[in-house]
């Protein structure tokens, strides 16, 4: 399993920023995805989850309303549309295989991850 996020940086608060993740090593289209977030001196976050076909989106009540989960099963990737972004939000984000429970339980099926900083 190879998970390789992109897209991170430094943006205002307010501003947009749009995450991806390059998928590889197993078949990405018979497993649900899922975004983890880890804040700086805090664990794991759950952020939002899509089904294997991509038909439903799951979202944390911080994410609802202003992130959009996505995925490509020809291209083999995943993203994160984030809009309206706050300080709050700073984090190293993960693209992660499986749902929310298998994602939130198997570290080690979480990418290596990229820094998302929100700051004036």
């Amino acid at each position: 399993v190879q998970l390789v996020e992109s897209g991170g940086g430094t943006v205002q608060p307010g501003g947009s920023l749009t995450l991806s993740c390059a998928a590889s090593g197993f078949s990405f289209n018979s497993f649900d995805m899922t975004w983890v977030r880890q804040p700086p001196g805090k664990g794991p976050e759950w952020v939002a989850s899509i089904s294997k076909d991509g038909r439903l989106e799951f979202y944390s009540a911080s994410a609802e309303g202003r992130f959009s989960i996505d995925r490509d099963n020809a291209e083999n990737t995943l993203s994160l549309s984030m809009n309206n972004l706050k300080s709050e939000d700073t984090a190293d984000y993960y693209c992660a295989r499986g749902g929310r429970l298998d994602a939130m339980s198997r570290r080690d099926y979480w990418g290596q991850g990229t820094q998302v900083t929100v700051s004036s």
